[in-house]
């Protein structure tokens, strides 16, 4: 099982692959969405922003109940979000399989897609 620190690292190296897609990828991916992302294992959330295919503004919330509605929501096993992140696990097999769950519109779905 992975940490409440290896998960909020994970996010970070996924800001940083965001942030550095080229410009026609941004472009393609402009979108302003709120986002959070469960941690049912570790009874942790994070919530932050899709801005400019950038994430922006993620914090953590120890209390899960604290945490902000959100446009696209994952649940994610702690050993999961890094291996998506680091590209190890396939998202598409992971959200059908059942073992991440993404609530978000069809649009939503494809960008999260093109990220992982």
């Amino acid at each position: 099982m992975a940490t409440k620190d290896e998960c909020a690292a994970a996010l970070e190296r996924l800001a940083a692959k965001m942030g550095g897609l080229d410009d026609d990828r941004r472009t393609r991916n402009n979108v302003e969405r709120t986002v959070s992302c469960t941690v049912p294992d570790l009874a942790v959330a994070f919530h932050g922003r899709l801005k400019d295919a950038r994430l922006l503004d993620v914090v953590s919330y120890d209390d899960v109940s604290l945490l902000p509605q959100a446009q696209i929501r994952l649940t994610i096993p702690s050993d999961d979000l890094p291996a998506l992140v680091d590209g190890r696990l396939n998202f598409v097999q992971a959200w059908t399989s059942g073992r991440i769950k993404v609530g978000a519109s069809v649009g939503d779905l494809f960008r999260l897609r093109k990220v992982f």
